[in-house]
């Protein structure tokens, strides 16, 4: 094979996305190669549609507002994000507490409204499905309307768990969609709750697996069904609580626990197209693949550091990347895609994001993990498959077959000093000389 052929594309601390020389072929033994092996099919990379994001992009000029959001969303871009996120009602990176429907005792949704939605998330997704109208939008809730819980608060509580509040939250999802589905928008999946073990300081909602299990058995998947509504329901977005390392002395069994008590249920398994596993949601993943290998999996909102956005953390998010990817999932979600400085929610904590605003210069700053995910994202299209990898580089890397039989290795350089791959495409044996702490992206025309 002719070194023409072959594309690298290497970042590090010091310069990102710098494009490489490719190295001749040699003779000898390869430490990583691709095998015939194949597994799941990636469906794609996004984000998450949140009102602090579009508050932070507010601040750029037009055209650097543009290119920002060209270089995140239009198939010819930099990461040609393919599927994204949004909630329904707050998040914790929301301006304020607020619901879709806080009239109390609504249970006919007559007062259900997605007004505050047409003023920050609503633009900010329209804004992106101009450059690219075949994203696909799946939602979650953080909250349910306080008047629905107990106790009556957008933080902590639960669902009440009445028929007459269960019949009124299903039919709060079908509103949501047919809302949105006016305003020429699609949601493409429901994710019933977002972390269903996380009992936070900013809205949440606590579920057991078997709450989760009755409620898209008996209320979701026929409310769905008796409007008509084509959205797919999955069982996410699943995590664990914190500390997470008390669930660690546990059986690995109790982080599924979820979806093995849902999915073992004909009835309600009949309706869940997919699961999202999150945050220590990682330690379950591959055992729910391993039972349920014909569902399709995503990770649903990647892990976001302290607002720092060091090289250091980008490189534990590769290892996320490469832990799902490894375990099976279809889709990978960054969170925060844009943000001000330090990332501050309005609850207070402060996190990463791929891009960082500067209100005061009006510039758009390029952070580590943006690298990161255009290292996958850039190259890795929908439809693309995963293929197997072997060799002592294995666990640093990963590898896809693109529809058109390009073969795309994207791999890290974890160590302080620069490390030589052998790497084998075919009957050819290539060396590549990665530089410290570097992520590269070689790909095999």
């Amino acid at each position: 094979m002719n070194n023409s052929n072959i594309r690298w594309i290497s970042s590090t601390r010091d310069a990102a996305w710098k494009e490489r020389n490719a190295p001749d072929s040699i003779s000898g033994d390869a430490n990583l190669s691709i095998t015939d092996e194949k597994f799941q099919v990636a469906e794609g990379f996004g984000g998450c549609f949140n009102e602090l994001g579009f508050a932070a992009l507010s601040h750029l000029p037009e055209d650097e507002r543009a290119k920002v959001m060209h270089a995140l969303f239009h198939p010819d871009g930099e990461h040609k994000f393919s599927i994204c996120r949004l909630p329904i009602g707050a998040s914790d990176y929301a301006l304020e507490w607020y619901s879709l429907n806080e009239t109390d005792g609504d249970l006919e949704m007559k007062h259900f409204s997605i007004e505050r939605d047409l003023k920050y998330l609503i633009p900010y997704i329209k804004e992106a499905l101009t450059y690219n109208p075949e994203l696909k939008l799946f939602a979650s809730p953080w909250s349910p309307p306080t008047w629905m819980k107990f106790p009556k608060a957008y933080n902590y509580g639960a669902l009440r768990w009445e028929k007459e509040i269960l019949e009124a939250y299903a039919l709060y999802f079908v509103k949501f969609v047919e809302a949105y589905r006016n305003e020429g928008i699609t949601i493409h999946q429901i994710h019933v709750q977002n972390e269903v073990v996380a009992d936070q300081k900013f809205p949440s909602c606590l579920w057991t697996g078997e709450q989760l299990r009755d409620f898209i058995r008996d209320y979701l998947g026929p409310a769905f069904d008796k409007h008509g509504i084509d959205a797919e329901i999955w069982l996410g977005t699943i995590n664990a609580p914190e500390p997470w390392q008390e669930w660690l002395k546990k059986s690995t069994s109790d982080f599924n626990a979820y979806a093995f008590t849902v999915l073992s249920d004909p009835e309600a398994y009949k309706y869940v197209k997919g699961i999202g596993y999150q945050w220590a949601g990682k330690y379950g993943i591959q055992r729910t693949v391993q039972s349920y290998p014909e569902l399709r999996y995503m990770q649903t909102e990647n892990e976001c550091g302290d607002g720092t956005n060091t090289w250091d953390y980008a490189k534990y998010v590769f290892n996320l990347y490469q832990h799902y990817f490894t375990n099976g999932v279809n889709a990978y979600m960054y969170w925060n895609m844009v943000l001000e400085p330090k990332g501050r929610s309005t609850w207070g904590w402060e996190q990463n994001s791929m891009i960082t605003v500067d209100p005061g210069a009006h510039q758009a700053l390029f952070n580590p993990e943006y690298y990161v995910m255009k290292h996958f994202s850039h190259f890795v299209t929908p439809g693309s498959t995963r293929i197997g990898l072997k060799g002592p580089w294995t666990g640093n890397a990963l590898a896809f077959e693109r529809p058109n039989g390009d073969k795309v290795v994207v791999i890290a350089n974890p160590f302080t000093e620069a490390r030589v791959v052998r790497f084998s495409a075919g009957n050819d044996v290539y060396t590549f000389e990665l530089e410290p702490e570097s992520f590269n992206t070689i790909v095999i025309q």
